[in-house]
């Protein structure tokens, strides 16, 4: 797989640019929700990421789960795509991006949490009254509306 957004980087530097991408939420049979620490902020997120050119959104979100915590996902569910400057992100590097993504819901995968130590310090599920704080603001906009949807999920 390249690298869309390392390569355009080069040309861009660290001006603001508009990134497609998709992230997941894994609820487990007790329905509590997989969330994923980040290594470059001490964050939880989702796992998911930005889109590599020729694929779906969907294969985006499958591809970033299969990478950053080892999971296999099937069926996907899609919850909204989400955008505006409300997922705006600076990275600490400096990159500055303004977010369009995906975010599917997933009860059907498979496989053990292995976690890509690059991306990644900790990969557990969180009760829905127990998500930590210290969650990036995109990804906060994301699960306020899983949440506020979450019996249409569970």
């Amino acid at each position: 797989m390249g690298d869309y957004i390392g390569d355009l980087r080069k040309l861009v530097g660290t001006r603001p640019i508009i990134m497609c991408g998709a992230n997941v939420i894994l609820i487990n049979k007790e329905g509590a929700i997989l969330l994923h620490h980040r290594t470059d902020r001490d964050w939880w997120g989702l796992p998911g990421g930005a889109m590599e050119l020729g694929e779906s959104l969907e294969e985006t979100a499958k591809r970033e789960v299969k990478e950053e915590v080892n999971l296999e996902c099937h069926k996907l569910m899609l919850l909204n795509v989400f955008s505006g400057k409300e997922l705006y992100y600076k990275y600490p590097d400096g990159n500055e991006v303004y977010n369009v993504t995906a975010t599917y819901v997933c009860k059907d995968y498979r496989g053990d949490i292995k976690v890509d130590m690059v991306e990644g310090r900790d990969a557990k599920f969180f009760a829905i009254d127990e998500i930590p704080e210290n969650l990036s603001d995109p990804i906060r906009v994301c699960l306020d509306e899983f949440i506020d949807r979450y019996s249409e999920f569970y």
